[in-house]
């Protein structure tokens, strides 16, 4: 065999043995990702749990109208018998403005998100001026 041969099948041995030991992880949906904290908070409330606010990214926005970003069961233990806690869930939130403009962070006008929420002021702003137009000419 020739060195390169052994070079390569030593990587592929080497991935294989890592993957095993390591194992493949798996995804697993979060329920309360894209919501607002405080939908999630009132959810977790009505389960019997409690929402503790884990990380906190950006700052224009209050904690009620920031989006969960993921999710998941605290973990850690509790009291002298150190059990496990099982009504607290950590969530991690995104503060930052629905779209960036140039003196508040947000998400970039050509991301998903933010196409988004431009889309939703657009329409919005049709319904407001509808409504406004209704106003005036019924008076």
């Amino acid at each position: 065999m020739n060195t390169m041969s052994v070079r390569a099948l030593s990587a592929l041995c080497a991935s294989v043995v890592s993957m095993a030991t390591l194992g493949v992880g798996t995804a697993a949906a979060d329920d309360y990702a894209g919501q607002k904290y405080s939908d999630v908070s009132a959810a977790l409330g009505k389960a019997g749990q409690t929402g503790v606010i884990a990380t906190r990214s950006g700052d224009e926005e209050a904690d009620d109208d920031c989006v969960v970003t993921h999710s998941e069961k605290a973990a850690w233990l509790k009291g002298d018998s150190f059990a496990p806690v099982s009504d607290t869930v950590l969530l991690f939130l995104n503060c930052n403005a629905d779209v960036a403009s140039a003196t508040k962070s947000g998400n970039s006008a050509a991301s998903p998100e933010g196409r988004a929420a431009i889309a939703k002021a657009k329409k919005d702003a049709a319904a407001a001026a509808a409504k406004r137009q209704a106003a005036a000419s019924g008076s």
